[in-house]
């Protein structure tokens, strides 16, 4: 068993809206105001809240005049949100993440977490507590009815589009797998290069389609328009924002939500296509993508490959359909190394596109017989 988490649109009326922005505004004061409470509590030298401590004062404030808004929210919702704080301040004193920030109204996500346990699916809507029941469309097939459980219930608004995130259990379910091993090399002058059995299959870099160059051509010209209206109304040293440039930057983030979307249905369509062929074990390399990132003349063609995004869907999709997924050492010479007499050739620079095997002459193109090294790798 396992859990999948599932991205739903949700099609709102005016008044639902209202009532997600309050949900919005009410999860971001009390995050500040717990935030704000456990640091006074810390400069006094007083005893840590925990997560049932903050709760209680949720009771006090919605009977405040001053905070008496809160009622109209979802009291399960507020709850969620001094939990999420816990489980921020657990993570930085186990050194795995950084302390807690306060939330603010133009720069944090605006999402807000809903109860699980009263939302249930119908044929076209789906209810929510104190919001009721809203349109949406999906092409995952959700269990209908009250009796489904769902975990992690999140709604976001992004790209001025609102989204329902839930976690649902899952079974596993163990397809036949083929005899054929699969390797794939990641590159940035093709996407992937895969040696599965005695075939080579490339998915080219979508990066470099008309498409993203059209795209990326627009959005600098659009950014050198901003900035050149930033310097038109600079004053004393401050640059005045104006309602035409907040209307340009608005464009200009639904251009870079495109880029990001085309880049991220690619990967989806490219890692889906390679489970698909149920090979009896995937095999790609540990990538020093930070130590990558250090090369100047490569970082922004690195960067945009999104090489830890490749590996992270591989996995999870490796793992739904129990396939084997391994990761080779960093320093396997999987380039350098011939696929045919299995000389390892030291001097091999980033330049040499085609791999030419001084020992026994063997000519191959070279992220093909990284891959090939990668399939026959023994585990």
């Amino acid at each position: 068993m396992y859990w999948k988490t599932l991205k739903i649109r949700l099609y709102p009326t005016k008044q639902q809206e209202e009532q997600f922005w309050k949900h919005i505004h009410a999860c971001r004061f009390v995050w500040n105001y717990m935030l704000n409470l456990q640091l006074q509590q810390y400069k006094n030298e007083r005893k840590y809240l925990s997560n049932y401590d903050m709760m209680k004062y949720i009771t006090l404030l919605r009977n405040q005049e001053e905070t008496v808004w809160l009622t109209q929210v979802s009291n399960r919702s507020l709850q969620i949100i001094c939990n999420d704080l816990s489980i921020a301040y657990k993570k930085f004193f186990k050194k795995i993440c950084r302390f807690p920030k306060f939330k603010s109204r133009k720069r944090s996500k605006t999402i807000f977490p809903v109860r699980s346990e009263r939302l249930w699916f119908d044929d076209k809507e789906v209810y929510i507590e104190k919001i009721g029941k809203i349109i949406y469309k999906t092409k995952f097939n959700i269990p209908l009815g009250r009796n489904i459980k769902f975990v992690n219930s999140r709604i976001l608004y992004q790209n001025n589009k609102w989204i329902l995130t839930i976690g649902i259990e899952c079974e596993n379910q163990a397809p036949v797998l083929t005899d054929k091993p699969m390797g794939i090399d990641l590159g940035i002058k093709e996407t992937m290069t895969v040696a599965y059995g005695d075939e080579c299959i490339v998915f080219y870099n979508i990066n470099k389609s008309k498409t993203m160059r059209i795209l990326k051509k627009r959005i600098r010209h659009l950014q050198r328009s901003i900035s050149r209206k930033y310097e038109a109304n600079k004053q004393s040293k401050k640059y005045i924002k104006t309602k035409n440039i907040e209307r340009q930057e608005e464009r200009l983030r639904k251009m870079f939500a495109r880029l990001s979307n085309i880049r991220n249905n690619y990967i989806h369509q490219c890692t889906h296509k390679l489970v698909s062929l149920l090979p009896c074990r995937v095999v790609m390399e540990d990538l020093n993508v930070q130590g990558m990132m250090k090369n100047k003349h490569l970082s922004k063609a690195i960067q945009e490959q999104c090489f830890y995004e490749i590996i992270r869907q591989m996995k999870y999709k490796c793992e739904w359909n129990s396939i084997p997924f391994y990761q080779v050492d960093r320093f396997y010479p999987s380039s350098k190394t011939c696929s045919c007499c299995g000389y390892i050739k030291k001097d091999l620079k980033l330049s040499d596109r085609t791999y030419i095997c001084p020992k026994c002459g063997f000519v191959i193109d070279r992220d093909s017989n990284a891959a090939i090294n990668l399939q026959r790798y023994e585990v």
